[in-house]
């Protein structure tokens, strides 16, 4: 006799119930006649008879299976050792602290047929815009990307001087310190306020503009040893960046593209977006340049922005190093002028992120 699933028994019982006998359904659904007669009388399957001892709810094991299917249409299937640590922070979430077993894997695969154990394979950047699904409303795609400034660094433009010389000495403010910034946008232009990383054991309440007037609403400042992203502190640093904007609609799921950083791969980090209702698409490596929106229109704007402030700045003050106060005032003029919503939306399109290309009956050479 040929296996039988749920939906084999549901639809006997259904042959039952619209008058044809318990022999006829049975044997045409591939069902023992015992089993069919006991389902008939109430009694549950194996499988919701032991859900009461199953650590995680249907309705929770439901939810992961959809985020693994959906992780793997975007190229980013998680491995066992992930599935079972968001199982666990789950459980943790809900007041549970007692671990899973070591054979609890195998036992959710056995509970949801449509996920089976494969081979990763590598994904090819030609298929990125195939996995930036139409389910996702534009307004909850984003992009966030890292990028480092020195502090001090002005432009090397022509300037206007004596004829007598055929060059001229510009003053520049001599700080040579390294800043990262978190900045995400999402595919309709709008920018959330940014991450801003020192190098420093902590924030000084120097470095601030007075009562955060120069600065955007909702930024944040963090310090970090290395003043880079490392493995270990990037989810403390980027938790308030990931929880804005909330979706108009809480059951909204949304998207955020990003590059393969070794901090954006950590457990801790994959788990706050599953908490979030966050699907990840990793870009394919050294392809930022040609699929990260912000890369493509809004960072070289801003440090073309960010230098031209600088040289204001160094018309109106002394030769002294720039600072973090003067950085984060320089810096957030530049970001204004730079993250417009025709630059964020620009960089969407180069991508080829959103919107999708339009069929146009022409290859890439433009002709017909």
């Amino acid at each position: 006799m040929r296996s039988y699933t749920e939906s084999d028994i549901s639809a006997a019982i259904q042959d039952v119930s619209s008058g044809k006998s318990i022999h006829k359904a049975a044997l045409h659904w591939g069902i023992p006649r015992s089993t069919l007669i006991s389902r008939l009388h109430g009694r549950q399957s194996r499988r919701e008879s032991k859900s009461a001892y199953q650590k995680l709810s249907p309705v929770q094991e439901k939810h992961l299976a959809d985020w693994i299917l959906a992780q793997e249409a975007l190229g980013v299937a998680p491995t066992h050792t992930q599935i079972k640590e968001l199982a666990q922070r789950v459980l943790a979430l809900h007041g549970n602290p007692m671990p899973l077993g070591k054979n609890w894997i195998e036992s959710f695969l056995r509970r949801h047929p449509a996920l089976r154990t494969k081979r990763q394979r590598r994904i090819d950047s030609q298929r990125i815009n195939g996995a930036s699904t139409e389910a996702i409303k534009p307004e909850n795609r984003h992009n966030m990307d890292e990028h480092g400034i020195l502090e001090g660094q002005g432009g090397n433009g022509l300037v206007v001087g004596s004829s007598e010389l055929r060059s001229i000495q510009q003053k520049q403010p001599g700080s040579r310190c390294w800043t990262t910034i978190l900045e995400c946008a999402s595919a309709v232009g709008r920018a959330i306020p940014p991450l801003v990383i020192y190098k420093g054991k902590s924030v000084q309440e120097q470095w601030l503009p007075m009562n955060s007037m120069n600065f955007e609403d909702g930024s944040s400042i963090r310090a970090i040893k290395a003043g880079r992203m490392t493995r270990s502190p990037s989810n403390g640093s980027k938790r308030s960046l990931y929880r804005k904007p909330p979706p108009n609609d809480p059951k909204d799921a949304r998207l955020l593209i990003l590059d393969g950083h070794g901090s954006h791969t950590t457990d801790d980090f994959m788990s706050l977006c599953y908490q979030n209702n966050i699907y990840l698409l990793f870009l394919p490596p050294h392809s930022s340049h040609v699929l990260q929106p912000l890369d493509i229109g809004v960072f070289a704007a801003m440090k073309t922005y960010y230098r031209k402030e600088i040289g204001f700045l160094s018309l109106l003050t002394d030769s002294a190093p720039i600072g973090k106060l003067n950085f984060l005032i320089c810096y957030s003029r530049a970001r204004k002028k730079a993250l417009s919503a025709q630059n964020i939306k620009g960089g969407w399109r180069g991508s080829g992120l959103w919107p999708q290309p339009k069929a146009t009956g022409r290859d890439n050479t433009g002709l017909s």
